[in-house]
């Protein structure tokens, strides 16, 4: 095509945002680097360059894609605006992947985008969540409907097309609903970002997901009401590609953002090709993946990981009682696999991390204490990450309540899995949010941390990747009042990126309080860092840190069920191997 010819075309400026939120004290949640790669990005961007490369919008229509993270990036608001301007305000902007906790920010960033007439439209889990369980109305999505805001609940491979022709010609539809339409995902474009926005994370990591969906019913779950039941999935080739067009650009680490990778049918299809591209084609792949507690019952699952490339799992533990399990419809938990499971990720040399939630309705401050106890001694765990029990929209528990009337907190921005958004029957608010941040020192304590440090040793685990997790899990609660996966490197924010409806501080008391804050901080995270880091040294140089042992490292034994607190300490843990047993002996018969 002739320069001439190209620079006659129109240009049409599709703005991706994926919005962060307010931290407690109204400023925005950014870092120079930022921890978790946006895999909703990543979809909607390869979704975009397809139609963009398909002309969707005609010959004589380029689209220009601008990809924005705001955990990593500042939205430059007037020069995004006077970019519309040069084009005529011939574009559009998407708010991506929008949760709960993300959706006052949302709003706030569409703001000044609306008020210049320029179309916006907004999609992910909350606005997809709140159609699919609530009336439409509940949970704010008024506000996107007195703004003009168009809403997208559903899923963008097929529609973006539609969705692109409708705002190029002014005719953005309010509500785009694909709830009861969701596409299959084979063999569409898939996830991928430019180099320039990976740098933004810290490890140079992506994101992509093999497979969309879950099986199972966890109350508190929104995935299941969003993604469906109903699991659908990537083949080896798309998954081959995605990591190829990474490869060229330099990218080899990735984030398989599946709920649950174990039970992707295609699973092995997709590790054998991964396994190809690493020791033939010799990419050195370097995989996080999260499966659930029976992942290791899979024939050759575990030992195909590592092949592949798995350095980093997440489990879904939640819990090591197992009434409160049973209470959140999270059945397939099974207490007496636990440690099989553990140790047989252990045996391949590969760091273990696990979702643990806290405020079940059977939790007590002294019963977390207790359970944490458990499992520092009991379950060979790297890594925990501690969640508040949230009725987020778009889950059975927040519609539950929803129908009941039940009092859950108006402010959106607190749904982040780490603010007390309703009551507890036995803790109060207070002391529900006290358990939380004890539960971070409690498990992270610098003995404790020692402990994780001889078991890597002894198991096989890369001692230095330990300890720059635990250094991120130990400090950032205390340091940051985020969570870990919120978190980044080197906090970022300005006095203007305040929440509209909170005072606008003077700079000359925000930016020497600021500085001060980010000195002490990074003292107290060198101190951490050395602290552990000699620790790790001193260890790793102990020849009798290879024969360690404890009693979580110990092979499980037939009789341990009458021994371990796990089992003995809970009415449901007795109850569990009292199952189990009863089970073995009707198959025996």
């Amino acid at each position: 095509m002739s320069h001439a010819l190209e620079a006659a075309r129109r240009r049409f400026q599709l703005i991706l945002i994926k919005p962060s939120h307010y931290d407690d004290d109204g400023y925005v949640i950014r870092w120079w680097r930022a921890m978790i790669p946006s895999n909703s990005l990543a979809a909607l961007y390869g979704i975009a360059a397809e139609c963009a490369e398909r002309q969707v919008l005609g010959p004589d229509t380029a689209i220009d894609i601008t990809v924005i993270d705001e955990t990593n990036t500042r939205i430059d608001f007037p020069r995004l605006l006077a970019q519309f301007r040069r084009h005529g305000n011939f574009g559009m902007v998407a708010l991506v992947g929008v949760q709960s906790n993300q959706y006052p920010r949302a709003l706030d960033i569409a703001r000044p985008f609306r008020d210049a007439g320029l179309p916006v439209s907004m999609g992910g889990f909350h606005v997809s969540g709140c159609l699919s369980m609530l009336d439409g109305k509940a949970v704010g999505l008024d506000a996107c409907r007195d703004m003009g805001i168009s809403m997208f609940a559903g899923e963008a491979e097929g529609r973006l097309d539609m969705v692109l022709r409708d705002a190029a010609s002014g005719e953005l539809k309010p509500l785009y609903n694909f709830m009861n339409d969701l596409p299959g995902i084979g063999g569409t474009p898939v996830p991928f970002l430019p180099k320039d926005n990976i740098q933004r994370t810290l490890g140079l990591s992506t994101s992509f997901d093999a497979g969309r969906g879950c099986p199972y019913q966890c109350s508190f779950c929104t995935i299941i009401n969003v993604q469906g039941r109903k699991s659908r999935f990537r083949s080896a080739d798309d998954v081959e590609k995605l990591v190829r067009m990474n490869w060229a650009q330099g990218i080899h680490k990735f984030f398989i953002t599946d709920d649950n990778f174990a039970r992707n049918k295609d699973w092995e299809a997709i590790f054998d090709r991964l396994i190809e591209l690493k020791e033939r084609d010799g990419i050195p792949l370097g995989l996080m993946i999260q499966v659930d507690t029976l992942c290791h019952k899979i024939p050759n699952f575990i030992e195909k990981s590592r092949r592949a490339g798995v350095t980093r799992v997440f489990i879904g533990l939640e819990n090591v009682n197992p009434d409160n399990l049973t209470a959140a419809k999270k059945n397939q938990n099974k207490i007496t696999e636990y440690r099989k499971m553990l140790l047989a990720w252990k045996a391949e040399g590969i760091m273990t991390l696990a979702g643990y939630i806290l405020g079940f309705p059977a939790d007590t401050p002294e019963s977390i204490r207790r359970d944490i106890t458990i499992i520092q001694e009991e379950l060979p765990l790297d890594v925990i990450e501690f969640f508040i029990l949230t009725p987020l929209p778009g889950s059975e528990d927040h519609q539950v309540l929803w129908k009941k009337g039940v009092e859950m907190d108006g402010d959106l921005n607190i749904y982040d899995v780490e603010h007390v958004c309703t009551a507890h029957p036995k803790m109060s608010k207070q002391q529900w949010e006290d358990i939380y941040h004890e539960a971070w020192s409690l498990y992270y304590s610098p003995d404790h941390m020692k402990t994780l440090l001889r078991r890597a040793v002894a198991t096989g685990v890369p001692v230095a990747r330990l300890v720059k997790v635990l250094v991120s899990f130990a400090t950032t609660v205390p340091l940051e009042n985020v969570h870990p996966l919120q978190s980044g490197l080197l906090r970022l924010k300005t006095p203007s990126e305040r929440r509209p409806e909170l005072p606008r501080e003077n700079p000359l008391i925000f930016w020497p309080r600021f500085a001060w804050e980010t000195l002490s901080k990074h003292v107290s995270l060198a101190g951490t860092i050395i602290g552990l880091t000699i620790s790790a040294f001193l260890i790793s140089r102990d020849a009798k840190s290879k024969s360690y042992t404890d009693q979580a490292l110990t092979p499980v034994a037939d009789d341990e069920e009458e021994t371990l607190s796990l089992f003995t300490k809970t009415a449901g843990g007795a109850a569990a191997v009292s199952h189990v047993r009863k089970v073995a002996e009707l198959t025996r018969h």
